[in-house]
């Protein structure tokens, strides 16, 4: 019987925690279980004292390349005592797992359980903490680069437009605008003295989903798949984006914001271009998503439509309405 072929696959995850009990000598206690799908594909290996987390990277969306320098600046991070998942070796020193999957060759490694949990809604102290985490990561990345994507305008705003011209028409108006407002942020970067900006590696999907606080705000950040070079601001803009989205109220969300600023300049501090550049940069990491939905579209995003650009692009008025209205919103 040939067996016909796949775009993606649920991995078994009996099948699963079978190969990683062998591969890293864990106990035969460990139960695995799938925890969601998307981009990558996350699994919990647990016994009644501790947790590994799985992930099984999406067929040809990294190479083993790009995933190796993942793990190498984890270790660097973990080297500098700062609070991040980091990969784990198994019994041969090894990262890496392959797996040969129906749809084609898939990675799979096992990472530190981040303790804690996800808070979406956090406080004025939280803020602090997280801006102050990011700050001092960024003091160990800064000016250093790794092998793997390199965050400019092309990657982060024409790319994207390329992705989405594949399943929507150029004369939708929600695509139009997508195009107007990736010549903003390519005007806007070319109109500034980039050189004076510092550069380095960047996490660049810094945001509540993607880290766990403990009840002592003790924070741990984790996923960096999306890591590479760029400018640093791009991860500060992003954060205030996120948090501008999640919290409503926007006198609030001005607190909370300088108070995450606060914290971040405490370890490094942000020159009047950087915070200048926050509602670009933030606009650009926007733009920048949305593409990566349409270049995932068949395999995890077919929710992709008409409304959910005018939802998505709606999000992106609003914080450039917010911007341009609160032009103090990023000045501590």
């Amino acid at each position: 019987m040939t067996h016909f072929p796949a775009t993606a696959s649920t991995l078994s995850a009996t099948a699963l925690g079978l190969l990683v009990k062998e591969q890293y000598n864990l106990s035969s206690d460990f139960n695995c279980t799938l925890f969601r799908t998307g981009i990558n594909h996350t699994y919990f290996l647990k016994n009644k004292d501790t947790t590994y987390v799985l992930r099984v990277y999406s067929c040809n969306w990294r190479s083993k390349q790009e995933i190796l320098e993942e793990i190498k600046l984890l270790e660097l991070l973990k080297r500098n005592e700062l609070s991040v998942s980091y990969a784990l070796k198994d019994k041969n020193s090894a990262y890496l797992q392959t797996i040969h999957a129906p749809e084609g060759k898939r990675y799979a490694v096992l990472f530190s359980f981040a303790e804690g949990g996800k808070v979406r809604f956090i406080d004025h102290e939280t803020s602090f903490a997280v801006g102050a985490l990011m700050g001092k990561i960024h003091n160990v990345t800064i000016h250093k680069t790794v092998a793997r994507v390199n965050y400019t305008t092309d990657t982060l705003v024409h790319k994207p437009y390329d992705f989405l011209k594949t399943y929507f028409s150029e004369d939708l108006p929600e695509l139009k605008f997508v195009k107007a407002q990736g010549e903003q942020v390519t005007n806007t970067f070319k109109d500034i003295a980039l050189d004076d900006i510092p550069k380095g590696i960047i996490h660049l999907d810094i945001w509540y989903d993607n880290m766990s606080i403990t009840d002592n705000r003790e924070i741990t950040i984790f996923d960096f798949d999306f890591c590479g070079n760029g400018y640093l601001v791009l991860d500060v803009a992003y954060f205030c984006m996120q948090l501008f989205h999640i919290e409503t109220d926007k006198e609030a969300y001005e607190l909370k914001v300088k108070e995450f600023l606060k914290g971040y300049q405490k370890q490094r501090a942000l020159t009047k271009q950087e915070l200048d550049l926050i509602p670009t940069a933030g606009k650009a990491i926007w733009l920048f998503y949305l593409g990566v939905q349409a270049q995932r579209f068949d395999w995890s995003n077919i929710f992709l439509s008409e409304n959910y650009l005018k939802m998505y692009l709606g999000r992106l008025k609003n914080w450039t309405s917010f911007c341009e209205e609160n032009q103090n919103a990023f000045i501590v």
